[in-house]
């Protein structure tokens, strides 16, 4: 009689189981994914410029964690990558920055094909200094294994609020350029796969 309610009811869990998979967390997919960042120089020259590798999860409870790696940053320059690489990020003492926040509820539980924007407000890690740094996007449920998220306006970073504007006149000195600007407009569209 135990046995027999045994059975049934390891029965039921499979069944359940089987029709209600276990949510897993998203990954950050780093091939279809790109983070991007302009600098102006001499007040009129705007150049693009990107980090190669980065990495992000974003958990079911829209805890997000996205990490850059600094030494991967590409000017397409590659002595100017060398210079970023070591007077303004210092990658021997800081390797990475780091964007924590939590998903607003109206991007969690997207239906497929449902697209859903809002402000992402979370803590930004860079040269040591955390700093409160909001986004503006759009996340779009493609499938039930697949979320695109893609800023919808540039955000703004300021160097003084990293202590990197010694790196910047560094830079700006090695290169001989009369000007660097310190805010750089920052933006990304990255893909979360289950």
């Amino acid at each position: 009689m135990v046995t027999t309610r045994i059975r049934k009811v390891t029965t039921a869990l499979l069944a359940c189981g089987l029709t209600f998979p276990a949510l897993a967390d998203w990954d950050l997919d780093g091939d279809t994914s790109v983070l991007h960042f302009l600098s102006t120089k001499n007040s009129q020259i705007t150049e693009v410029h990107k980090f190669d590798s980065f990495e992000g999860s974003l958990s079911n409870a829209g805890k997000l964690r996205v990490t850059v790696n600094l030494a991967s940053v590409n000017t397409s320059i590659d002595i100017r990558n060398t210079r970023m690489q070591n007077m303004l990020f210092n990658v021997t003492e800081f390797a990475e920055a780091t964007f924590d926040a939590t998903l607003p509820e109206s991007m969690l539980n997207l239906a497929d094909g449902e697209v859903a924007s809002g402000k992402v407000d979370g803590i930004l890690t860079l040269h040591g200094m955390a700093v409160p740094t909001s986004f503006s996007v759009t996340a779009s449920k493609v499938d039930a294994d697949t979320l695109t998220v893609s800023t919808t306006a540039p955000t703004l970073i300021k160097a003084e609020s990293f202590g990197l504007t010694a790196g910047i006149e560094a830079l700006q000195k090695i290169a001989g350029l009369k000007s660097i600007t310190t805010t750089v407009p920052v933006s990304f569209s990255v893909t979360f796969t289950q």
